[in-house]
């Protein structure tokens, strides 16, 4: 079961969140609280407590806790795709400063310039202040064999029966998706998942299949 944390300030505005610490907001944590709710009426009996893991950022954390799950441990292999030089900026804003329409999926973080790496810090509409790093950034490939890792470490509790839910990001979650299904991580641009929308994969007659997506 892969569940993408509640909306953030910069979920609406676009700008791409990989590392950047960045709490939920009010709609946030609301959406969280009822994806709760929807994953007790799937899976009534709930999760085993050493199955529920969440990224080791806040919005990932805060959306498990809202929606039931206090005591999650932290699984690393899911944090956000490292944006690098991206972070905290919109694909708008990187196309302009590069000089060409840059793409997240075909060019990665490293294509654009060093100009862009450095420290800064945004305040957030409720007054709180982020830190905001650009550095080097991870490739799609980097990303993926990360994804994959973290599948690994979860693959015995699987194999053991049990349902194991992951709380985290869009863009690590769809990778994580490609490395499931055995196929490029490419394949991961093709797959939308909205805010505080669970997806389940499975595996049917021998294959690693997406039973349900963005629901």
């Amino acid at each position: 079961m892969l569940l993408r944390h509640g909306q953030t300030v910069w979920s609406e505005s676009g700008q791409h969140t990989g590392r950047t610490d960045i709490p939920l907001t009010e709609t946030g944590r609301q959406q969280a609280v009822d994806a709760g709710r929807r994953l007790r009426e799937i899976f009534p009996a709930g999760f085993a407590p050493d199955c529920v893991f969440s990224s080791p950022l806040k919005r990932a954390r805060q959306t498990a806790e809202l929606a039931g799950f206090e005591h999650c441990g932290v699984l690393d292999g899911i944090a956000e795709w490292d944006y690098g030089r991206a972070e905290g900026r919109t694909r708008q804003q990187v196309s302009k400063a590069s000089g060409f329409d840059w793409d997240i999926w075909r060019d990665g973080p490293r294509s654009l310039s060093a100009d862009l790496e450095g420290d800064w810090v945004e305040t957030l509409p409720s007054g709180e202040k982020v830190h905001v790093h650009n550095g080097e950034g991870e490739t799609l490939e980097e990303a993926a064999a990360r994804a994959k890792s973290a599948i690994d470490e979860v693959l015995p509790l699987l194999r053991s029966g049990n349902n194991v839910l992951l709380v985290a990001h869009a863009h690590i979650l769809r990778i994580l998706t490609s490395q499931w299904l055995g196929v490029d991580p490419h394949f991961a641009r093709l797959l939308r998942l909205d805010t505080a929308h669970y997806s389940i994969l499975s595996v049917y007659k021998g294959d690693y299949v997406i039973e349900r997506w963005n629901a």
